[in-house]
């Protein structure tokens, strides 16, 4: 059952829908400091947590299980450990003077209130959808039936493939972060637009708006 968009009031105006860890607040560098407090390592192999993260005493692997645990742990303790990228808040409060912009948060949905509470704190009030369900549908469902141009931006491939077929004319921006582990991500297709950082990545987003 698609999540409740009740609560969210576009204007007659662009539309930015955002995700949030690793593109706005930094995930994988305070979770590897997160992990260390657990007696736990994070060694990237792959592109993933489960299988990569080891207990620091004998390197043992980390069931399934007890990864997800720990990333629960992790946010709830988020307002603790998780900072913005350089640029970020400036950058979204800039895009954010014309244009309507929406987080789209992959997380549990009981973890909403705490990242809400932290987001406000960095005073990036914009609405927020904390969700575990595929991300194409959710950005169809916000834009709807309007003609305004619209820009989804994310660190993973498979949501950005997942907008970019159930919503053909979205601008799909990859921004990945300079981390060891992301050598491991995919490609994204070559409807995709790879950024480096937030002045590039809304450079892109102003052309496209204004094109």
């Amino acid at each position: 059952m698609l999540t409740d968009l009740q609560h969210i009031r576009l204007r007659d105006r662009p539309l930015i829908v955002c995700d949030v860890d690793d593109v706005v607040l930094q995930f994988a560098t305070p979770f590897e400091s997160f992990l260390q407090t657990r007696g736990h390592r994070l060694l990237p192999r792959s592109f993933k947590l489960t299988g990569n993260i080891v207990n620091g005493t004998d390197e043992s692997v980390v069931e399934a299980p007890a990864v997800k645990a720990l990333i629960d742990d992790f946010f709830t303790e988020q307002e603790r450990w998780q900072t913005p990228f350089a640029d970020a808040v400036e950058s979204l409060h800039a895009l954010g003077a014309d244009s309507d912009l929406v987080f789209l948060t992959a997380m549990p949905p009981r973890h909403a209130e705490v990242r809400r509470r932290l987001l406000d704190q960095l005073t990036l009030d914009f609405p927020m959808i904390a969700t575990e369900e595929a991300k194409g549908p959710m950005v169809a469902a916000l834009h709807a039936e309007r003609s305004l141009p619209l820009a989804f931006i994310d660190d993973m491939v498979h949501n950005l493939h997942s907008v970019g077929a159930h919503v053909p004319e979205c601008l799909l921006i990859y921004l990945p972060p300079p981390l060891e582990i992301f050598q491991f991500a995919p490609d994204p297709p070559e409807t995709v637009r790879r950024v480096d950082n937030w002045s590039e990545a809304a450079r892109v987003i102003r052309g496209h708006f204004t094109s």
